[in-house]
């Protein structure tokens, strides 16, 4: 039985979000593993309005943001998969991990 670990990281700071995968890849490699990415989504533009007061009325300038996503597959080595995803990430990375069971082709399902 062979996992896929995916990850996916989410920021506000391309640069920290582009190093921290980047490295991230290095290690995996490194260690001989698998890996596919970083796959990029296109960036999400966020706007939120900020009010004065509670009650509607009078407005300060919008907030605009720009979110930017990357995502990475480790495929066969659980060990190392957990090893990555036990690491210290930068408070302005979230950070999302799934993890999916593959069957060799021709194995029934259970």
């Amino acid at each position: 039985m062979t996992f896929v670990t995916k990850l996916s990281f989410e920021s506000g700071d391309r640069t920290v979000l582009e190093e921290t995968v980047a490295d991230l890849k290095r290690s995996v490699e490194r260690k001989g593993v698998e890996c596919k990415g970083p796959h990029a989504s296109p960036p999400e533009h966020a706007r939120v309005q900020l009010y004065k007061r509670l009650a509607p009325g009078d407005q300060f300038s919008p907030w605009e943001y720009t979110v930017y996503t990357r995502r990475l597959e480790i495929h066969g080595s659980d060990d190392v998969a957990r090893e990555m995803v036990d690491r210290e990430f930068p408070d302005s990375i979230h950070v999302e991990v799934e993890v999916d069971r593959k069957k060799p082709l021709g194995q029934g399902r259970e």
